[in-house]
């Protein structure tokens, strides 16, 4: 259920209607009489193709119990925007809307409330504002936002409601079973790039879109995400820490950095194995009858073998990007790594695309995940992850 309350924010609740059926939701829309004002009841029906309520007389229900009779059918109730008075009276139990009506008569054990705060920032910061989020939450409430930026009054600062992709974002991963929650998980992701000279370098064709996906599952999944990332142009997913780093040397020290506070490495980057022993200094030019310049390599460290021979190592998941027989390579992988399971997949049928196919390989054997987006298949690795950590804890 999407409920609108006054504030120029409403007309992203248009586009965050769209977002949500289209991800697969089904879009209950209640607005107050101060929505109304700025966005119209059609507008919202023609999206959500199912009617609008508006009023707490609605004679169209049978029973006159509109308040009773939507919230018996939702799994969750989001007010997008919810200003700062609609919370203040949401924090008291006022029922004067059939808004509000129904967000005190909802089945709290088995319906919960979400607000996405949307007001000036002085709103934001009023005393009184801070004490009656503080009490929403103590009260079960779950809070997205609010963002920071330019306000529609000209001001700039916190207070603004988050965009409809964030909002889409923050109600799937609200859904997600928390698997992991109260973990520390560290992936990387992403190529390294080894410098030639300033111009030029030695890298590979990983696009980071795996590592980025692992990341988003496992915070979805309730972890404590780091993602240390190479190269690459993608959005950090929410809610996770990113250190952006270059070079393979660049990429062992962040995870050295990091790793004594984490519980679980998913090493998904392709780090490149050889650096050039001598960078040059200038960019180096092709000279008419000097022939071909010739380059010494260097081995780089293995980030994920240095780790998992660590004393107290993390939980090690490991991936392999072959070009052939994934899994005797990556098997391979796996044992010289000493690391308790390894993904195995084909390079070059994955780099850049959106899907993949996954090899789990351990002591035990090995299991495929059939081709599907990479965000599922991530989130299929956290639940394997999550199942395994804890089987590991109860020995």
């Amino acid at each position: 259920m999407l409920g609108l309350t006054g504030g120029i924010a409403c007309y992203k609740a248009a586009e965050l209607t769209r977002a949500l059926i289209k991800a697969g939701a089904t879009v209950q829309v209640v607005m107050t009489e101060a929505a109304e004002q700025f966005i119209t009841a059609v507008t919202l029906q023609a999206l959500s193709n199912r009617t609008v309520y508006t009023s707490q007389w609605d004679a169209r229900e049978a029973n006159n119990m509109a308040h009773i009779n939507l919230t018996r059918e939702a799994d969750a109730v989001l007010i997008a925007p919810a200003s700062a008075d609609f919370i203040a009276r949401l924090l008291h139990g006022a029922a004067s809307d059939l808004l509000s009506l129904l967000c005190l008569a909802r089945p709290i054990e088995r319906c919960p409330l979400l607000v996405a705060p949307a007001m000036n920032r002085e709103m934001w910061a009023h005393p009184a504002t801070v004490r009656n989020f503080a009490q929403l939450v103590a009260d079960g409430t779950t809070v997205l936002g609010p963002g920071s930026g330019d306000q529609a009054c000209g001001e700039t600062g916190d207070g603004r409601m988050l965009e409809p992709d964030e909002l889409l974002a923050e109600m799937i991963a609200f859904f997600q079973p928390k698997l992991l929650a109260g973990k520390r998980v560290l992936v990387t992701a992403g190529p390294t790039f080894e410098p030639i000279d300033p111009v030029r370098g030695l890298s590979n064709r990983s696009s980071g879109k795996m590592g980025f996906a692992v990341a988003r599952a496992a915070a979805e999944a309730g972890a404590d995400v780091t993602l240390i990332a190479g190269p690459v142009a993608l959005d950090t997913p929410r809610h996770v820490r990113r250190v952006d780093v270059t070079t393979a040397a660049e990429m062992h020290a962040a995870v050295m950095a990091a790793v004594p506070q984490s519980e679980v490495f998913v090493a998904t980057a392709a780090v490149a194995d050889w650096r050039v022993a001598e960078v040059a200094g200038e960019k180096i030019k092709k000279k008419e009858g000097q022939g071909v310049p010739t380059f010494a390599l260097v081995e780089n460290v293995d980030i994920l073998a240095a780790v998992a021979a660590l004393p107290k190592a993390p939980f090690c998941v490991g991936f392999a990007a072959e070009s052939g027989d994934v899994l005797a390579n990556a098997s391979a992988k796996r044992l010289k790594k000493n690391v308790p399971l390894i993904v195995g997949n084909l390079g070059p049928a994955t780099f850049g695309q959106d899907d993949n196919v996954l090899t789990l390989i351990d002591a035990r054997g090995a299991r495929e995940l059939p081709r599907a987006g990479k965000l599922a298949l991530a989130r299929q690795l956290v639940a394997e992850i999550a199942a395994r950590i804890g089987t590991a804890a109860a020995s």
